[in-house]
């Protein structure tokens, strides 16, 4: 087993020495790198550098052609380690960083780092122009309610740029709902892996469709789309980035 550092989606990694690859590349946090494919997957695409995933140099890829100079940028990242928290500590004008731990009220730190529940944030309104995170929300048991949290802590033009495990095909499937503080599985249980809790630890609330650009302007968002990357990037492994903007409506006229 091979064991590299990610998203709440990563885990432990099997090397698949039939999807051995390896090739000079660029990399979207760090430049000229090696690249590594240890196995046919979008978290078996690695930086030898900076050791991010394909399914963060996917967001990177896309912020960067949004944003390419994040000096004037206060940007919200839903994470306080890896690759992509270092790219943005590095480069962003101010970041503000969070996890969600179990036993921490939102606001106060655990392990010196500010717990936040995405369904209620502690944050005053427009305080962000972007918000950034990669397998978060399928984990969030009412993504709707933090969907409109996040709107609600953009500011005006505000971006929220991220990834999620998506289907290509179909709806998104509910695998479970919280009804009266208990979880209610409506599918087999399904759970993920991230740095703080280990591996298997993070129950999957859902399995997102392309529908989720409705979800996000069901939120308030004036605009939601799926970015697709080159499928030739990183031997056809980029991961798909969600997109939604924060604009006013127009004002009514008399």
């Amino acid at each position: 087993m091979l064991a590299l550092g990610g998203s709440s989606h990563d885990g432990q990694l099997r090397l698949d020495v039939t999807a051995l690859r390896v090739k000079v590349a660029p990399c979207p946090l760090c430049g000229p790198s090696l690249l590594v494919r240890l196995s046919q997957s979008q978290l078996g695409v690695r930086c030898i550098r900076c050791r991010a995933s394909s399914i963060t140099m996917s967001l990177v890829a896309v912020l960067k052609q949004l944003s390419p100079n994040l000096t004037d940028k206060s940007i919200y990242e839903l994470s306080s380690r890896g690759p992509l928290f270092r790219l943005l500590r590095r480069r962003a004008g101010q970041l503000t960083i969070s996890e969600f731990f179990d036993h921490v009220a939102p606001g106060d730190y655990g392990n010196g780092v500010q717990c936040q529940d995405l369904q209620a944030l502690t944050f005053p309104d427009k305080s962000f122009d972007i918000c950034t995170s990669t397998e978060v929300f399928e984990h969030v048991p009412d993504d709707r309610q933090a969907f409109r949290e996040v709107y609600r802590v953009l500011k005006e033009n505000g971006v929220l740029i991220f990834t999620v495990p998506l289907r290509e095909k179909g709806p998104t499937i509910e695998r479970a709902r919280m009804e009266s503080g208990r979880i209610v599985h409506l599918k087999p249980e399904q759970y993920h892996s991230d740095r703080l809790r280990g591996a298997g630890q993070v129950l999957c609330y859902r399995n997102y469709g392309a529908d989720i650009t409705g979800r996000l302007e069901e939120a308030g968002f004036s605009s939601a789309r799926i970015v697709r990357l080159d499928s030739k990037l990183w031997w056809g492994l980029s991961a798909p980035v969600i997109m939604a903007r924060k604009t006013s409506p127009p004002a009514n006229r008399s």
